[in-house]
């Protein structure tokens, strides 16, 4: 098996595409994207558009700190899911599913659906909870419930590094935020980096195979 780490030849396009209301899912998100790019591919680090009320974001002050130093993330559209060859996608929990403003987004996605444009990509997610045991890997399967039905390619990290076995979610990378005041440590950063870059090379050897093929 080719080294991840090595930056791929074959050019891949990757859309990391997030919510965040604090920060922590925003930090994988961009961990995820860096290491794309370092990977050799093209990289559309992309926002859902936020639900909740103003009063409601106002009332926590970590919450519209964190909106307003990432008003320059642009929201995602639909063509950044069209676009890709990769779907690295990212949700906080809420009790033990991903986020609403996420499952809105993927909501509005079936004229994609129904064209097929949205098959044969390859896919991965990722997540956060406030504790331990608080449903990381029930939301990581909701999100990968969308991929089975797009008809996606799912690459989970697995235990294929060194890395998960200290990260622990073969899923996909996760953290425990406590109450969002944790952001993710240096394993939870090198898993993620870890779980983009597999995907990014499986995306490359699968673009690399059909274009055998033809």
């Amino acid at each position: 098996m080719e080294d991840v780490r090595e930056q791929v030849s074959t050019p891949v396009n990757v859309s990391v595409i997030y919510y965040s209301s604090t920060g922590t899912v925003f930090a994988l998100a961009k961990a995820a994207a860096t290491a794309a790019e370092k990977a050799g591919a093209e990289v559309r680090l992309r926002k859902v558009p936020e639900l909740a009320p103003a009063e409601a974001i106002a009332a926590n002050a970590g919450w519209s700190a964190h909106m307003e130093v990432t008003q320059h993330v642009k929201e995602a559209m639909h063509d950044d899911l069209a676009w890709a060859d990769v779907l690295l996608l990212g949700a906080p929990t809420r009790y033990g599913l991903p986020a609403s403003q996420m499952k809105q987004f993927i909501d509005t996605t079936g004229p994609l659906w129904a064209q097929g444009l949205l098959m044969d990509k390859v896919a991965s997610s990722f997540t956060a909870t406030s504790t331990r045991h608080g449903g990381q890997e029930s939301t990581i399967l909701a999100l990968n419930n969308t991929f089975y039905h797009w008809g996606c390619v799912i690459v989970p990290p697995g235990y294929a590094d060194p890395i998960q076995f200290q990260s622990g979610n073969p899923y996909g990378s996760g953290h425990v935020a406590a109450t969002g005041e944790e952001p993710p440590g240096e394993v939870e950063l090198a898993a993620m980096e870890f779980q983009a870059r597999r995907a990014v090379q499986f995306a490359a050897w699968l673009k690399r195979g059909r274009t055998a093929g033809r």
